[in-house]
């Protein structure tokens, strides 16, 4: 197992999309704290212009760097990584983690459909693929952190596009790093992200304050390094109102659909509301 003291540390260099709000930027922070250097890429320009001016106050102007970047064009995180090596020369960290969250019916508009699926999804697949092959051949250990969902494990209804994003994210980490273990000589490892309740632009929506129940986004991040040091690929968060227990047994009765032949969804059904309040209860 990689130590990550070897790869979280002085000179060496993070990319996070979407890294200037949120938990990209509390993971910014974070890596600027440990001396690294810093890409971040989002796409609001003021926002990420007082980003860049917060990390260059912990890295330092010239450890810092920031780029107007849409994950949903392959074409845009391809000028990304050109202009990262230029500065810095090589990547060590790639936290893809830009995402969005409009509400979505299974017939809403298809540019609703595809706009999701290509910031969430396709942003992860492309960033991965385009960074990817610089990253395992300058041979010094690496980490892709893939941001997911639990709505990608569970897939609740109310956002089924956004579901389906994330679910998708889930199983394209799962096959990266299964790729990366069986590569010879790869110093790169995946990691995929499940936050919690976090308190976040995307999850705000009217509240100015954060709910009791959420966890700030550095709160999150402290646990994902947490999650790092111990080599976990699944890095599944709790937060001030679920705790992991119970996380497991919503996602162990999700599965059970499958392996019972039970209604999709069944948790949401009303002839199985009795049937999971007593499976949660006999955890």
């Amino acid at each position: 197992m990689t130590n990550m003291r070897d790869i979280i540390k002085e000179s060496n260099v993070a990319v996070i999309t979407g890294g200037a709000a949120g938990i990209g930027l509390a993971a910014a922070r974070r890596f600027a704290e440990a001396g690294m250097c810093i890409a971040i890429a989002d796409l609001n320009a003021d926002r990420l212009g007082e980003a860049r001016v917060e990390l260059e106050a912990i890295a330092g102007e010239a450890n810092v760097m920031a780029v107007e970047t849409d994950v949903a064009h392959r074409h845009e995180l391809e000028a990304l990584e050109r202009a990262v090596l230029q500065r810095f020369g090589r990547v060590h960290v790639l936290m893809n983690n830009a995402g969005i969250q409009p509400d979505t019916s299974i017939f809403s508009a298809e540019a609703n459909w595809d706009h999701i699926l290509a910031v969430n999804l396709m942003g992860v697949i492309h960033g991965t693929q385009v960074f990817g092959p610089n990253m395992l051949a300058h041979g010094e250990p690496g980490l892709i952190i893939n941001t997911g969902s639990k709505q990608g494990i569970t897939t609740p209804p109310g956002n089924p596009a956004y579901n389906v994003s994330k679910a998708g994210v889930k199983v394209f980490t799962e096959a990266l790093q299964h790729e990366l273990r069986n590569t010879a000589g790869a110093r790169l490892s995946a990691h995929l992200l499940i936050p919690g309740f976090v308190f976040t632009e995307l999850t705000k929506g009217d509240r100015t304050e954060k709910p009791d129940a959420a966890w700030t986004p550095a709160q999150t991040v402290a646990f994902m390094m947490e999650s790092l040091e111990r080599g976990d690929f699944y890095i599944l968060c709790p937060d001030n109102d679920v705790p992991r227990a119970l996380d497991e047994r919503r996602m162990a009765w999700a599965i059970g659909d499958v392996i019972e032949n039970r209604p999709p969804l069944s948790r949401w059904h009303k002839d199985y509301a009795e049937k999971f309040r007593a499976f949660v209860e006999g955890a």
